[in-house]
């Protein structure tokens, strides 16, 4: 089964759904996809936080395409077979936003 591309109202509403929570929002880049930075105390936090975010996403088979410099991770995610965003984006940003409350 084939993975259905959010429309503009469905996204609008997961998004605000996902940031009603959020220490920091996810935004939509200008490339359309879901994309957050963050920042750790150091490096080994930063490591940590993408490596808890790598063993979910194999898992779930859907990986972020990321960033790191030193205490800074900056997030893009996008469903490639879809299109576009997709729930598997959305899910993955919440599991992203329940390590930062932890």
């Amino acid at each position: 089964m084939a993975t259905e591309k959010l429309t503009a109202q469905q996204l609008q509403i997961e998004l605000q759904q996902l940031n009603s929570q959020a220490q920091q929002p996810w935004t939509v880049n200008a490339a359309g996809k879901l994309s957050k930075s963050l920042k750790f105390p150091d490096f080994i936090h930063a490591w940590g936080f993408m490596n808890t975010v790598a063993l979910y996403a194999e898992k779930k088979n859907h990986h972020p395409e990321w960033f790191n410099v030193y205490n800074r991770v900056d997030i893009e995610l996008t469903t490639h077979d879809a299109g576009g965003l997709s729930a598997k984006d959305i899910e993955l940003a919440s599991f992203i936003d329940t390590l930062q409350h932890a």
